[in-house]
């Protein structure tokens, strides 16, 4: 299981909502790239940076962080938030992504997202499969689109579509442990895809849990901000070389 620390923007700061909740905001940072190198220092790999601005305003705006980030440290970026357009996604692929993540747009423009999946391939292009009382949210969060998970998840699995990355919307920010569960059977329903758990992640021992879920990689927040997990935890559970 992969440990993917994320760096989530608004304004050029990181910061951490609850729940999804644009009002319940908390600065962690003048500088993500300065935590981003932290990150790179303890021997972290990949980074999940995501565009909060650009999610709401359903296009990308905080591209100048990503290029900062790509250009001062060797993270593999995944990267996710108001990308809405090809033209989008070939812009965050010049700044610096190794991976782009798709929620929005896959829920409502899906043939835009499978042109991404067949033009690009499916280890550069992330289904984001957020879910809020069982359905899809899209929008940064701020919608909930009639989809269900296991039907939009299997939708794109036809598709070839690899990585899933799943946040259970209720648990994000909260520091309360993530949906052990939803993981359980997210796994189970879809051997054949890489499930990446986001949300809840509040102790090391729920690291432990999720791994026995059989999760490919879990995404990790608010917890190393709060200093509830150390970054030597991370590298150490990582089995960084």
């Amino acid at each position: 299981m992969e440990i993917i620390p994320a760096i989530d923007i608004i304004d050029g700061k990181c910061v951490r909502l609850s729940k999804g909740d644009y009002t319940r905001k908390t600065v962690y940072g003048d500088s993500p790239v300065e935590i981003a190198r932290t990150y790179q220092e303890a021997g972290i790999k990949r980074l999940h940076l995501v565009d909060l601005d650009g999610a709401k305003a359903k296009k990308v705006v905080n591209l100048d962080v990503l290029e900062a980030i790509a250009s001062n440290t060797t993270l593999r970026i995944d990267f996710g938030g108001g990308v809405q357009s090809t033209e989008d996604l070939k812009r965050v692929f010049t700044a610096g992504a190794a991976q782009v993540t798709g929620g929005s747009i896959a829920v409502k423009h899906p043939e835009i997202f499978q042109d991404w999946l067949r033009e690009f391939g499916s280890e550069k292009v992330i289904l984001g499969a957020d879910v809020s009382n069982g359905k899809v949210a899209v929008s940064g969060w701020q919608e909930r689109s009639d989809w269900d998970l296991f039907d939009f998840i299997d939708y794109y699995a036809e598709k070839a579509v690899k990585y899933v990355i799943c946040t259970d919307v209720s648990k994000d920010g909260m520091l309360q442990g993530p949906a052990i569960d939803l993981y359980q059977e997210l796994v189970k329903r879809y051997p054949e895809q890489s499930i990446i758990a986001s949300g809840g992640v509040s102790c090391f021992e729920d690291l432990t849990a999720l791994e026995t879920t059989g999760v490919s990689g879990v995404i990790v927040g608010k917890a190393i901000y709060e200093g509830k997990i150390t970054l030597s935890q991370l590298a150490e559970f990582s089995n960084v070389d």
